[in-house]
């Protein structure tokens, strides 16, 4: 199963969900205590589904969520997903132990995000096929961006005097955005260079 598009349980749901000392939404009390204990195996099974994960590292321990966003719809805003960091500990049997932290988030019942935090360390699910290298992550912010704008391919391409196939290229992910791209995709999305080259990680290299 893919670590993404999952459906939760309801004791996965409600212990994502847990912050001790909240109060339930239109009453007068404190959110009841709920079973941290489902962490531990729901996040050692999203570990476990990566190919190149060590599975001799496991959650052994997990605290009450940190600050997230809750779905709701108010003062003209809707948030449509929660947003949940979990810390805890990620151990071995040999004793070594880590810092951990897993960041879910959630729409209804589905995960769409999974993303852990060990040590020093952040990694995520693959997005490509075993063996193959992943996609840059600015393809799909560009992708956005230009659909946002409601920029085509084909104007992408004129604007820039880049190919379509270039430009479709680049939306994949599978083209690395280097400096004097960086220009002409500025150039296409009506940005600052600096900030596109902030959103490709070359910032140290524009000036």
């Amino acid at each position: 199963m893919s670590p993404v598009n999952r459906t939760l349980s309801a004791a996965v749901i409600a212990a994502l969900k847990y912050r001790p000392g909240s109060f339930v939404p239109g009453r007068k009390f404190p959110q009841k205590p709920v079973d941290l204990t489902v962490l531990p195996p729901f996040f050692n099974d999203l570990l476990q589904d990566l190919p190149w994960w060590n599975r001799d590292w496991k959650v052994t321990h997990v605290e009450p969520a940190r600050p997230y966003e809750v779905a709701s719809q108010h003062d003209r805003s809707m948030t449509r997903f929660t947003e949940v960091s979990v810390p805890g500990i990620i151990s071995t049997d040999s004793g070594d132990a880590l810092p951990f932290f897993g960041k879910v988030r959630i729409v209804g019942n589905q995960m769409i995000r999974f993303q852990a935090k060990i040590g020093d360390m952040v990694l995520g699910p693959a997005q490509a096929p075993a063996g193959q290298p992943e996609p840059h992550p600015f393809g799909m912010v560009f992708s956005r961006l230009m659909d946002l704008r409601e920029i085509s391919v084909r104007d992408a391409a004129i604007h820039s005097e880049r190919s379509m196939s270039t430009i479709n290229v680049l939306r994949s992910g599978h083209l690395n955005p280097h400096p004097i791209l960086v220009k002409e995709i500025a150039a296409v999305l009506n940005m600052s260079e600096d900030d596109v080259a902030a959103i490709a990680g070359l910032d140290d290299q524009i000036g």
